[in-house]
């Protein structure tokens, strides 16, 4: 058995409950991790969003030749400014931004894209080139530096499965479907069996971690309460979770959770018109919950896609594209829009043309939030300048 499926057997909490053989559970103790105050959230829109129609350039020509049929009017379209402007689902998200808290960066994407969602998201998840292949994610290696000994809760992913961005060659992060569930049986039924093989004592490192990790999470929930009424929807309950985490001192560096559903081939008004709601309400409640407890400073929120759309719609709706603007909230970001607008003259076969490279973001992040040098791991990309204050 391969070490990723021994991290899936131990490690990823999909039901909620964990079962661990007994002997397992005498492995060492740990205390909470403290590395600073800063973390980083990060939320993946699964299916590669539609750039185009989320933050617009409605004051371009070509976006209504190239967009016949799914182009927002103008009169639709919030917070116009310099030729752009959000779709109107996103209105908290003009909000942010007239706050000072939500930066976008423009035109973000990587030199010889591929339209595969798998091979995309594995991309941004390794911060590897296109035609690089790794095994660990940029954030569990940066984990795997980051963190002196074992850290079980370094990193946790909202999901109901692993996430390779996270990935390391030490169980430095958790993936966990819903944390209110989030426990470990201790009797002796229904034991995972395991044979003695020369990856022993890997599993038995995950199980520990598993097992501390869990204790320290419910340490966290017993300590933080959910100050505002969040949206019923499971982007909004990861969110919610996440905040109750933060807010309950568990110290992570890293959260990572997901929404599906941005493919959009077909019906792409009604259906991402849905999506953008959705993620402007869960969004928007977790900002105004970390407000409240005054975490935002401490807290930098990243929502990114594999790639976006093409420019071109194809009747009803869009095709897999590049490049497409990525959000920055919190963190004492400098709310300002980087990067050119999106050229509509200038396509790569029908394509944007990528400004600005996802690792320059992840740089950025590294050396501005973490106060760690990104070419540790593997990230040569200059960061950009003026995201953060």
């Amino acid at each position: 058995m391969n070490r990723r499926n021994f991290l899936t057997l131990t490690g990823t909490f999909t039901g909620g409950t964990l079962l661990l053989p007994s002997f397992l559970h005498a492995f060492g103790t740990q205390s909470n991790l403290v590395i600073g105050e800063q973390c980083l959230v990060f939320i993946q829109l699964n299916g590669g969003n539609d750039g185009l129609n989320t933050f617009i350039p409605y004051d371009n020509p070509l976006y209504y030749d190239f967009r016949s049929k799914i182009a927002l009017s103008k009169n639709e379209i919030v917070s116009k400014n310099n030729g752009m402007g959000f779709h109107p689902a996103l209105k908290d998200f003009a909000t942010m931004q007239q706050n000072g808290d939500l930066s976008i960066i423009q035109n973000v994407g990587y030199p010889e894209p591929n339209r595969s969602h798998f091979r995309s998201q594995e991309i941004w998840q390794t911060g590897s080139k296109s035609n690089e292949y790794l095994n660990e994610g940029w954030l569990g290696r940066y984990l795997d530096i980051q963190c002196n000994e074992n850290q079980p809760t370094a990193g946790i992913n909202l999901d109901a499965i692993d996430n390779l961005a996270l990935k390391g060659n030490e169980p430095n992060a958790i993936t966990v479907k819903d944390p209110n569930r989030f426990k470990i049986r201790k009797n002796g039924d229904d034991e995972v069996a395991l044979s003695s093989n020369p990856q022993l004592d890997f599993v038995r490192k995950i199980a520990n971690s598993v097992t501390e990790g869990s204790e320290e999470i419910q340490k966290a929930l017993t300590k933080s309460t959910s100050e505002i009424n969040y949206p019923k929807t499971k982007l909004a309950a990861n969110l919610e979770w996440i905040a109750r985490l933060i807010k309950g001192n568990l110290n992570s560096k890293v959260y990572y959770t997901s929404q599906n559903g941005y493919d959009t081939h077909d019906n792409q008004l009604a259906i991402h018109q849905r999506n953008l709601t959705e993620l402007n309400d869960a969004v928007f409640s977790f900002y105004s919950d970390l407000k409240k407890a005054n975490l935002l400073q401490n807290v930098t929120i990243v929502v990114f896609s594999e790639f976006g759309r093409r420019v071109k719609d194809n009747g009803n709706g869009t095709d897999h594209g590049t490049a497409a603007p990525l959000f920055i909230i919190g963190g004492m970001n400098d709310g300002k829009v980087l990067g050119e607008n999106p050229n509509l003259s200038d396509l790569d076969n029908g394509d944007l043309k990528y400004n600005i490279d996802f690792r320059s973001v992840y740089a950025t992040l590294l050396q501005n939030k973490m106060q760690f040098n990104p070419n540790q791991i593997g990230i040569t990309n200059l960061p950009l300048k003026g995201l953060f204050t």
